[in-house]
């Protein structure tokens, strides 16, 4: 254990960091190994593969997604931003380069194959979106000469353009859910409460007209019994065999015929073998983590620090609830996966990116540093001297 008085870099990590939050994140990547023990090694057999095919790759995605947290927990917040701002674009290219030389899966363009690899590039895009934009609204609100609400309203138009051509409603629900807190937390007026609901139920209307899946979601939802059900009645078998306790790791049957058990629906499996206690231990854990997360982020008194750590947990908590609320028929499918637990390599090494990020804005650090971040623009005269000279990155 490094002592108090080191003064090395781990030292200081170690007695800055948020350890309630960091041992939160390590212990949902645990859960996330035994979940997939239990919902994987179906899939794999249906489709030929070794039994323990998708958990041995699980475990080596860890091994990236672990490296990547905490070299990302060790950055101070000015390399969160310019940290965020490359993988921005990085993920911005990617979005983009998915819409010409994308693999078309299930009608949508997501995925760039490189090698044997597949990466989808919307998953690392949404961390650095969040960092990006608690960057455009903290400096708006900072320095009154600097736009910056219109530069986040920008930073949004652009990013969701390439997300709804592929086409990633899901996705695009999400960032926009996020980047509406942020200018909330940021203090918009009430009028654009109201003009944000407004545009957010027009551009649902939209998505609902102009895209054919999901005006099918929403019908099948909506009109129960129509259509395709299977998956989401699946799911609900799942929870009503494995009632309180479950059936024991294992044991569960129904698992064996639902679709994308070990990705979208592992919640399910989660019900039928370790039972509904035990879903609402892991809903529990995902309610702490984000807790935390707004708790730190109250206390912090950097404004870029406060906001990127609400995003960032805003970004979690909602994409745990849509999945699990997908899992228990209470909203449309959405095809999200559950943070850490669910199968995949983009989505767990870029959860793991976004709480990197969230540990590093939440450490700990000296009053007279926070203030010295604050007030140094004026001190130094760049505001006299060049409007966006404080807009530091």
């Amino acid at each position: 254990m490094a002592s108090r008085l080191e003064r090395s870099s781990f030292g200081e990590w170690l007695w800055t960091v948020d350890r309630w939050l960091l041992g939160g994140v390590g212990l949902l990547m645990l859960c996330g190994i035994l979940l997939g023990l239990a919902g994987s090694p179906p899939v794999a057999e249906r489709i030929g593969l070794p039994t323990f095919h998708f958990v041995n790759r699980q475990v080596i995605y860890l091994v990236p997604a672990i490296a990547t947290l905490l070299l990302a927990s060790f950055l101070s917040p000015r390399h969160v931003r310019r940290a965020g701002l490359v993988i921005f674009l990085l993920g911005l290219a990617g979005v983009a380069a998915t819409l010409v030389v994308g693999a078309d899966i299930k009608g949508a363009r997501r995925w760039l194959q490189i090698g044997p690899l597949g990466i989808q590039p919307s998953e690392f895009l949404k961390p650095a979106f969040v960092i990006i934009a608690a960057w455009a609204f903290s400096e708006g609100a900072r320095r009154k000469d600097m736009p910056g609400t219109w530069i986040a309203v920008l930073l949004l138009l652009g990013t969701v353009a390439p997300l709804v051509l592929q086409p990633d409603v899901g996705q695009t629900t999400l960032l926009i859910a996020c980047w509406c807190t942020l200018f909330f937390l940021a203090g918009l007026h009430w009028l654009w409460v109201v003009g944000l609901a407004g545009a957010g139920g027009l551009l649902a209307l939209l998505a609902y007209k102009l895209f054919p899946h999901v005006t099918a979601r929403v019908n099948h939802f909506l009109e129960k019994g129509s259509g395709d059900t299977f998956q989401v009645d699946t799911a609900l078998e799942s929870f009503t065999a494995g009632g309180w306790l479950g059936k024991g790791p294992g044991e569960g049957t129904i698992k064996r015929i639902l679709p994308d058990s070990h990705t979208d629906f592992i919640f399910a499996v989660t019900g039928e073998e370790f039972g509904i206690i035990a879903c609402m231990g892991l809903m529990s854990l995902f309610a702490f983590i984000v807790l935390r997360g707004l708790y730190l982020a109250q206390k912090n008194e950097d404004p870029f620090c406060r906001l990127a750590a609400a995003g960032l947990v805003t970004l979690f908590g909602l994409q745990s609830t849509i999945n699990m609320a997908v899992n228990l028929n209470l909203i449309p499918p959405k095809g999200m996966t559950l943070p850490f637990v669910s199968y995949g390599g983009s989505s767990l090494i870029s959860l793991a990116l976004g709480m990197g990020f969230l540990l590093a804005v939440t450490r700990r650090r000296p009053r007279a540093e926070i203030l010295d971040r604050i007030i140094e623009p004026e001190r130094r005269g760049f505001a006299a001297q060049a409007p966006l000279a404080g807009a530091t990155v």
